[in-house]
């Protein structure tokens, strides 16, 4: 009869390779939510050029609903069939802020929304307060 002798598999190594696929998960998540770049950081005097195309800035649009119900277009009183029209004519690529009042009618800030949607605006940001 043959003896079996088991032998056990000396343990002197680490396996790193799950680590590193956390840690390259966690970079990427971190990467994709941090913004790191800011316009303006360093102070630069631009040459100038006659034949430059002037960029149009993107600014913000902000829609107020109080707690009475009344719509605001940049602090411009509006009807709600005003300011759709009012929205119409701002590009899709500007920012919609929307400001409601907590004690505002959930009914008002479905219309807002609804509006929205309807004109095509994606870049909306909701202001709470923490």
């Amino acid at each position: 009869m043959a003896k079996c002798k088991k032998t056990q598999k000396k343990f002197d190594q680490i396996n790193v390779i799950p680590f590193i696929d956390i840690m390259l998960v966690l970079l990427v998540m971190v990467l994709t939510t941090a913004t790191f770049i800011k316009q303006g950081v360093i102070p630069v005097n631009l040459p100038e050029a006659k034949s430059a195309d002037k960029k149009e800035e993107k600014k913000e649009v902000t829609v107020y609903v109080n707690a009475k119900g009344e719509m605001f277009f940049e602090k411009e009183k509006v009807t709600l069939e005003a300011l759709e029209q009012k929205l119409s004519t701002v590009s899709k690529e500007q920012t919609v802020i929307l400001r409601s009042d907590k004690d505002s009618k959930f009914q008002d800030f479905v219309h807002v929304m609804d509006m929205l949607k309807k004109l095509g605006h994606e870049q909306l940001y909701i202001v709470t307060k923490e």
